[in-house]
């Protein structure tokens, strides 16, 4: 612990100085930092898909230099600084834990879960704030829409029997298909909407990550493709050149060596 408090005040060291001496760091601002810090939050995710552990390390000590900094900026402004956000973050996790800081008796992770929700709800509430005001605007809109539902669940708004969802998603394809063959592209691309929507809540009903299992997709379609080209490129060819046919076999081959891996 000694080490850690004594590297973690060597950063605030660090920051300090840099603020006065490097004309980058004196320029920088809160709006000049955040699209910044989205990048960071992707490259992590990238090294945690990866598992490229040296990596993780480095992208999460990126984003503890952001946390600093935003803190070290607000420090300057005098409306807050590090110390206050650590002491916010202490109370939010015990006041969130009741079961473990508290005497509130738990029977297991969905309990934990829906209290959370409702804790916050109650913090909200003082602020006369939605259920769904904690979930970002500028989120993805696949992970919005999960973390909307997600949200709702915790508070009772959910199907009571997770099968009747089935029922739902084959309302919305064919609500989807009608307005396609009608040519309203306008309403079709609303239904569409709604059909993607649908689709999540039935992945969050059996328990599954719809960005993880579409990430997941992304990835073998992206081993699958680039197999077709450097394959091609092996033959003199470029993917431009190649028929649908030719494709369509080293696709096939692509997947073979994956089940083959898989085995």
């Amino acid at each position: 612990m000694k080490d850690t408090l004594k590297s973690f005040q060597k950063l605030l060291e660090i920051l300090d100085e840099l603020r006065v001496k490097c004309p980058w760091d004196r320029k920088q601002t809160f709006d000049s930092l955040r699209s910044l810090t989205i990048e960071e939050v992707y490259e992590l995710s990238d090294a945690i898909i990866n598992r490229d552990w040296d990596k993780i390390k480095e992208e999460l000590g990126d984003l503890l230099l952001h946390v600093v900094f935003y803190a070290k900026m607000a420090d300057e402004q005098g409306k807050f600084n590090i110390t206050d956000v650590i002491n916010a973050l202490n109370q939010k996790l015990i006041y969130r834990h009741p079961h473990v800081f508290g005497d509130v008796k738990v029977s297991g992770e969905q309990e934990v879960l829906d209290n959370w929700e409702k804790l916050k709800l109650q913090e909200k509430n003082k602020k006369d704030k939605s259920v769904l005001a904690g979930v970002p605007k500028s989120l993805p809109s696949l992970i919005k829409a999960y973390r909307m539902q997600d949200k709702a669940s915790h508070v009772g708004f959910d199907w009571e029997n997770k099968r009747d969802i089935w029922q739902k998603v084959k309302e919305e394809c064919a609500e989807f298909e009608q307005e396609l063959e009608k040519g309203d592209k306008q309403k079709a691309q609303q239904e569409l909407g709604d059909l993607l929507f649908v689709i999540i809540n039935a992945a969050r009903l059996y328990g599954l990550n719809p960005d993880d299992a579409l990430e997941f997709t992304n990835q073998k379609f992206y081993n699958r493709f680039t197999y077709i080209e450097n394959k091609l490129r092996q033959q003199g060819k470029s993917i431009t050149q190649a028929s649908p046919e030719e494709m369509e076999q080293l696709w096939e081959e692509a997947k073979k060596l994956e089940n083959n891996d898989q085995q």
